[in-house]
């Protein structure tokens, strides 16, 4: 299940920025959470993140409904 959410947040990502080969999702269980750390490009960080944050929180909302939709927890952080 997790692996599927890893690969919808790499298909996601890679479809906004300029730079898709350097887009990378490392995934990390935490008691029992998902955590799905998202890299990019230092010039693609502003792509996923959005005016405002808007990207993210649609990326974020995007891969909550596919954890809910599958009874598990997800978070999605955006690192460097």
């Amino acid at each position: 299940m997790g692996d599927m959410m890893k690969e919808l947040l790499e298909v996601i990502a890679k479809s906004l920025v300029d730079h898709p080969e350097q887009v990378s999702v490392n995934q990390k269980d935490n008691d029992g959470v998902i955590i799905l750390e998202l890299s990019v490009a230092e010039e693609d960080m502003g792509k996923v993140i959005g005016k405002h944050g808007r990207i993210a929180k649609a990326i974020r909302t995007v891969i909550k409904a596919y954890a809910i939709k599958e009874n598990i927890k997800a978070v999605v952080e955006i690192v460097q």
